[in-house]
């Protein structure tokens, strides 16, 4: 059985100093490059992808001067950028496949980008044969709970590692879990895995 590892939104604007900081970003990020140095070998593809948004206009209204921190936020991630690059405690060697997601458009989900060579999420998925997917990063409440209830209707067996996520608020964080959870997702830790 094929598997895969899909990476979420590990970038400097989602980690500490970053304009959308989440606690525990960088741990997160850490975290992930040890298990990477440990367990890259059992997965056949791993997928990370990065939100790239247009430095031109509000990205389809994702951008706000007055951000309701739900449907709107303030300028991140943007194309070209710092902030848009992943995380220096990620380490990148052993991805696969690097995903842009959010190019003049809100995009919270992995599924919504594409490869450089134009390939979705699911694409890569189907041709891989993968059939389970582990899913990390961050942030829990947003683009990890996307994410996986793509990969989820896209039909292969998720689990969520859960010592390698970070949320942007705990009662959001805990209600997506549990969302997850309910629609099929197993929650373990990466020692689990």
């Amino acid at each position: 059985m094929s598997r895969a590892l899909l990476i979420v939104d590990v970038q400097n604007d989602f980690t500490e100093g970053g304009a959308l900081a989440v606690a525990g970003g960088d741990a997160v990020a850490s975290g992930i490059t040890a298990f990477l140095a440990d367990r890259a070998g059992d997965y056949d593809a791993i997928i990370a992808s990065r939100d790239w948004h247009d430095v031109d206009g509000d990205n389809g209204g994702h951008f706000s001067d007055a951000p309701d921190f739900v449907d709107t936020w303030p300028m991140h991630c943007v194309a070209g950028t710092d902030g848009a690059e992943y995380d220096p405690l990620f380490v990148t060697d052993a991805v696969t496949h690097h995903i842009r997601k959010g190019q003049g458009k809100p995009a919270y989900s992995m599924f919504e980008g594409v490869t450089e060579d134009g390939l979705t999420v699911g694409a890569v998925l189907t041709a891989g044969g993968v059939l389970s997917v582990d899913v990390v990063g961050i942030a829990t409440d947003h683009c990890v709970r996307a994410s996986a209830l793509d990969a989820i209707e896209h039909g292969v067996r998720v689990r969520i590692l859960t010592d390698l996520i970070a949320g942007v608020a705990a009662e959001p964080s805990e209600a997506a879990l549990a969302e997850l959870a309910h629609a099929g997702a197993e929650l373990v830790e990466s020692t689990e895995a």
